[in-house]
This record gives C-alpha cells, sequence and structure tokens, in this order.
C-alpha cells in the first residue's frame, strides 16, 4: 500500500526556467532506478514555479529517495537554479488510487 509520498515546490531565478526544466526532465531515469520510489512526477505548477511529487511504501523508501541522487543533484544545482532552497514537506497519504496491474 502507498502511505508516504514527498512534495517539494522550486521557484526558479528569473532566466533560469529552461534550465529548471531541463533538471527535472533529467532527473526521471535516476526516480525510474529507485526501486522504492513508486510514483515520481516533475511538474511546472506556473511560470517559474515547479514540483515534484513522488510515493512510497513505507519510511525507508522514502528516506532512502530524500538521501539519494536526485535530492543529490538537486542540492548541488538549488543555488545556481533557484531564486530559493526548495521546500519539500513529507506527507502521509490517507487514501490512493492506484492503476491496477
Amino acid at each position: 500500500m502507498i502511505r508516504f509520498a514527498l512534495y517539494a515546490h522550486m521557484e526558479a531565478k528569473a532566466g533560469k526556467e529552461a534550465e529548471v526544466e531541463a533538471f527535472l526532465k533529467s532527473a526521471q531515469p535516476l526516480a525510474e532506478a529507485e526501486p522504492g520510489t513508486i510514483t515520481w512526477y516533475a511538474f511546472r505548477e506556473s511560470t517559474g514555479h515547479y514540483g515534484i511529487f513522488d510515493t512510497f511504501e513505507d519510511e525507508s523508501a522514502r528516506q532512502a529517495h530524500l538521501d539519494g541522487a536526485i535530492a543529490k543533484a538537486l542540492m548541488a544545482k538549488a543555488s545556481e537554479l533557484l531564486a530559493k532552497p526548495p521546500q519539500i514537506h513529507k506527507i502521509d497519504l490517507l487514501a490512493a488510487k492506484v492503476p491496477r496491474s
């Protein structure tokens, strides 16, 4: 059962929107390589505002993601690309609809 999630909100520095979008797109293979990450979405909320939402079955998978390659790459680029540090929210899911296999 999917019980845990993360939501990260990011605000691009002026003129860095394309680079933020390219970074987010480049992170998809890293997310796919994480066995504990069930779903992973990178999206644009509005001009200059972006987010990542991902889900996990347990807290250890969520923590592994926070300690993993995407988070490390994001933090390494944050001061260059983002107007302020990303806001990361740990979410406990109450209910979810998931595709049937």
